[in-house]
């Protein structure tokens, strides 16, 4: 079952993509396929072949304007001469075949708006085409564009008689959605002075760059005109825009300022720094980047959800690894109610037992030598030593107990481990759940947290450990009576299984405060530049956050030991905690409190990691959201060739490259702010 499980999620491609580094491209359709869905919607059949309508294409497959009594009749033709090329009026499968493998091509965006303005299909496009598409948008009813303008004669010559190509023409669509703002900037400054109202900055903003506009944008555009002045100059306007233009930029100069940490917050001064290597960012950018950061989060410094809240729609497909289940226990965070809390920690608790399970199965033989290492008596109160090393422990482990004989004791070791690990894992969820601000867990509460961890663990810590403990040792004496779990339960009793229990806390409470901080900033160290981690860097993380917790606590463990050990003829007794550690400092001086630490950071340091490895892959596997917060690093975002994913559609017959069909035409739209017409007119 676990093998199957991590064939899927680590070796299986997805069968609708295909990989190249990290983005990410649809894979072409078959021909068949694609022939069995043209066949569906084809309505036309002429000369024995049949053909798509334009609203077969438009409304009835991509489904991209409405049914077709309400739709304007002049955008469905235009959107559907992008797939006829032949410009005849009907699209043909070759046609049809041809858009889907262009929907594939990096770069489908910009070649989709190309063949709109291409209206006679030669692979060129005039001045007249250009004009008579921009005519019916919606940019142009609102603010007629200037058909002569010194702009339009660079590009299509003086007498407009010059053609563009495709890389010409992809340059011009970016040069003129910046000269569109220069235009209408010129249309509201009536008097030349270089200056417009606030009111008439939020017009313009509203008016010509509506796409790049998020709502909390919208909502600041008048307080942050001029940076709080009722005027707002040309500089700033071309800044304003140029900013906004620019936000994946700003992030990445924000991330290479905080070394990748995307909750680490950034003065003005430190962005100044970071931006000097980059010419395209300028400092009055910069203040206008502060000032809506301020009148967002309302604070002077910025942290990367700030920049995602100014930045406009983004073409990335937001990505999560293989799901069996996926299933919203709450529409949002605010329905987040004491029920869904409670389930929230079951379905954690849950998931913890298993891993830890896992986990403790892993690396117990580990864990029986680093036991009998530990219980070693050195010094001048014992005979011959029984084991040299760990690895001499492990070897006549095996010659005189067979394989088998280093997992005695392993069933109450997984009847205890796992809701030992769970509660652990739950715990530390909860704590870090309850004192996080907007989502961010600082250092003191990651401590705090590993430290309630710990501390609650120790309820099924101790019983566990000390049975488990006494079963690895009995098979020390060659021909000795054969023990078992319950035989050493009986003997002890319920308040004898707590034996050494303050040991245990002064073991588990320490590891714990030092584990999950160290795993969780390793999680981020390792963590790529999407904030997304792999697998892999799930399972390093918690192996190398297990080296510093496991070995720094060893002393404490060295008490445990000896505590919940029964002692045998000769050996010495303990009363307590300090009664034990004094006599082995006397008897056996201070290095007897690092014996096995090699043996425990071996054993835990991996165990902890496939333990963690295995609660987050199954969240990831398992997906419930209940409101709260998730794992970092779980998801991420990479480049899907202009695609948001909300758009990406879900038809079952867009297949291949008409999975993005949607997104792409839509994209004409926020990208380059082309919008037609959906409606008739009334």
């Amino acid at each position: 079952m676990i093998t199957d499980l991590m064939h899927k999620f680590l070796l299986s491609e997805a069968a609708c993509q295909e990989f190249h580094g990290a983005i990410v491209y649809p894979k072409r359709a078959t021909t068949e396929q694609l022939q069995q869905i043209f066949n569906k919607y084809a309505t036309v059949e002429k000369d024995g072949e049949l053909y798509m309508t334009d609203g077969d294409f438009i409304q009835t497959f991509l489904g991209v304007l409405p049914p077709e009594a309400n739709a304007n009749p002049e955008s469905v033709k235009l959107l559907a001469g992008i797939v006829d090329t032949s410009k005849d009026g009907l699209i043909s499968f070759s046609e049809f075949q041809a858009f889907e493998g262009l929907l594939c091509v990096p770069d489908a965006l910009y070649e989709t708006a190309f063949q709109l303005f291409d209206l006679n299909g030669n692979g060129m496009i005039g001045f007249k085409e250009f004009w008579e598409v921009m005519k019916k948008t919606e940019l142009h009813h609102k603010m007629p564009l200037n058909p002569d303008s010194d702009f339009l004669k660079l590009y299509f010559g003086k007498d407009k008689n010059r053609v563009v190509n495709y890389s010409e023409f992809s340059q011009f669509l970016h040069d003129f959605h910046e000269e569109c703002g220069i235009e209408a900037f010129r249309q509201f400054d009536k008097s030349g002075s270089g200056f417009i109202t606030a009111l008439d900055f939020q017009n313009i903003m509203l008016l010509v760059k509506s796409h790049l506009l998020t709502n909390e944008v919208k909502d600041n555009l008048v307080a942050s005109a001029g940076q709080g002045g009722h005027k707002v100059s040309f500089p700033y306007f071309m800044a304003f825009t140029s900013l906004l233009n620019n936000m994946e930029l700003v992030k990445r100069i924000y991330l290479n300022a905080t070394q990748e940490n995307r909750e680490q917050e950034v003065t003005k001064e430190e962005f100044l720094y970071s931006a000097q290597m980059m010419s395209q960012i300028t400092p009055l950018e910069v203040d206008i980047l502060f000032s809506l950061c301020h009148l967002i989060g309302q604070r002077g410094r910025i942290v990367f959800s700030d920049l995602q809240a100014i930045a406009p729609e983004q073409y990335f497909k937001h990505i999560h690894d293989k799901r069996y289940t996926e299933i919203h226990a709450v529409d949002s965070p605010a329905d987040r109610s004491v029920g869904i809390q409670m389930l929230e920690s079951l379905y954690r608790f849950s998931l913890g037992s298993v891993a830890g399970a896992i986990g403790a199965t892993a690396v117990y033989p580990i864990d029986l030598v680093k036991t009998r290492m530990q219980n070693q008596r050195t010094g001048s109160f014992i005979g011959e030593l029984m084991y040299r090393s760990s690895w001499d422990c492990f070897k006549k482990v095996i010659r005189h107990e067979g394989v088998f004989g280093l997992y005695r004791g392993l069933l109450p070791q997984i009847m205890g481990v796992a809701p030992e690990k769970a509660t652990k894992l739950t715990v530390n969820d909860l704590v870090k759940d309850k004192l996080s601000v907007d989502g961010k867990v600082s250092l003191p509460v990651e401590i705090l947290a590993g430290s309630c961890a710990g501390f609650s663990q120790v309820a099924f810590t101790n019983p566990l450990e000390i049975v488990k403990i006494r079963l690895q040792v009995a098979g020390e004496i060659a021909g000795g009576q054969k023990l078992k779990a319950l035989t050493v339960v009986r003997e002890l009793g319920f308040f004898g299984l707590y034996k050494g229990a303050k040991a245990c806390w002064l073991r588990d409470i320490p590891f714990s405060a030092i584990y999950f901080p160290a795993y969780n900033h390793m999680k981020k160290f390792l963590a790529d530049d999407t904030g997304y981690n792999t697998p892999l860097s799930l399972l390093l993380a918690g192996c190398v956050a297990g080296v510093p917790a496991a070995a720094l606590v060893t002393p404490a463990d060295v008490i445990k030991t000896r505590l919940q050990v029964v002692a045998r003829q000769g050996q010495s007794t303990y009363t307590g905690l300090l009664d034990c550690a004094a006599k082995i400092y006397r008897e056996e001086g201070p290095r007897a409190f690092w014996k096995g630490a090699g043996a425990r950071v071996c054993r835990s340091s991996p165990q902890f990691g496939v333990t963690l490895w295995t609660y987050e892959i199954l969240q990831r596997l398992f997906y419930v959201d209940f409101g709260g917060t998730r794992p970092s690093g779980s998801e991420y975002d990479v480049p899907a060739h202009g695609v948001a994913e909300e758009l990406r559609s879900t038809n079952p017959d867009h297949i291949g490259g008409y999975q993005v069909a949607v997104p792409i035409i839509k994209g004409i739209e926020t990208k380059f702010g082309l919008c037609l017409p959906k409606f008739k007119s009334a």
